[in-house]
């Protein structure tokens, strides 16, 4: 069932409406709507076109958090084969919002790691709606601690609106645990792709995208914090939440003139929830794409271009 979100209303009238014709023509054989229901299609159809054409950072925002976004487990089991999930940080538990392991990308041995959010409230509890604490950046540092020493690429999948903020977390050094992540991102010597495949908020998608190439889906979003954040410190009211998207500049194509992201991956018309299969394809085929492209360098190489890389940002203009 497809869940529409608050400015595609009209829409979800549009193609309400052809559905019932056609469950009225399945309910009675000698009834003829397909023309009509095809017209209705087409209306639809040119409708989420322009919709999706024009989006503002805000819509941006609210089609990055869609819930039937494919997530994190969902890219692994269509991309990897031989998934072999790795637990816990050695240290103190394991963090379901953290997923991570060995894995083979097109038959290369690799580590691949993400932030998991759930698909239903069972699931999102369980994965604390991709929050993680102290313990799944600790479990993250010990992944690619693995991946450097046996020379295997890492590939991340970020999606998550920041790290959690709960008491707990910050008693067990929650800002500590993700400046090491991100340490731990600048210091690996084999190649390291991240993709932001819908929300990246906060330190806590830094700590796994402090990358050598950072791909982002086209209606993804990241940013230092939400734009409800954002408006509630600086204007003191949440629901100023739309200029203060407009004002973050993190939608994938800002962040392209910016020099964060290094390439936009195009999503399928209405966004990656509306095709899971078309928009995991266009990840695997753009992450194969940039492996290519770092393969063979040399650790001390990949060192110095990623640290070039992230001390380079911010010499692009603004304008």
């Amino acid at each position: 069932m497809q869940n529409y979100l608050e400015f595609e209303k009209p829409l979800a009238e549009i193609e309400g409406k052809a559905e019932e014709l056609r469950a009225m023509a399945r309910q009675n054989e000698e009834m003829d709507v397909e023309k009509e229901a095809r017209a209705l299609d087409k209306k639809a159809s040119d409708m989420l076109k322009d919709m999706y054409l024009g989006l503002t950072p805000w819509r941006k925002c609210q089609v990055a958090r869609h819930p039937n976004r494919p997530h994190c487990e969902e890219y692994i089991k269509a991309m990897f084969t031989e998934y072999t999930p790795l637990a816990g940080d050695r240290n103190f538990a394991d963090d379901y919002a953290v997923l991570g392991g060995l894995a083979r990308f097109d038959d290369q041995p690799v580590v691949v790691m993400g932030h998991e959010k759930g698909h239903d409230t069972k699931s999102r509890i369980h994965h604390n709606f991709g929050m993680a604490r102290p313990e799944g950046y600790r479990k993250a540092i010990r992944l690619m601690d693995m991946a450097d020493r046996f020379g295997l690429p890492i590939i991340t999948l970020v999606d998550t609106p920041g790290a959690y903020p709960g008491k707990g977390a910050e008693e067990r050094g929650q800002s500590e645990a993700i400046a090491r992540s991100t340490e731990k991102c600048l210091k690996v010597g084999v190649p390291l792709i991240s993709v932001i495949i819908g929300e990246g908020g906060s330190g806590g998608a830094v700590a796994f995208a402090t990358a050598d190439r950072l791909a982002m889906l086209e209606h993804s979003i990241y940013s230092v914090i939400s734009p409800e954040g954002c408006a509630s410190i600086l204007w003191k009211d949440a629901n100023k939440m739309r200029e203060a998207a407009e004002a973050l500049r993190l939608t994938a194509q800002d962040l392209k003139q910016l020099g964060v992201c290094d390439v936009i991956i195009s999503e399928p018309m209405g966004g990656a929830q509306r095709n899971k299969d078309a928009a995991i394809d266009s990840v695997k085929a753009e992450i194969s794409q940039m492996l290519k492209e770092l393969s063979g360098k040399k650790p001390e190489a990949l060192r110095k271009a990623r640290r070039k890389k992230y001390l380079d940002l911010g010499s692009k203009g603004l304008g």
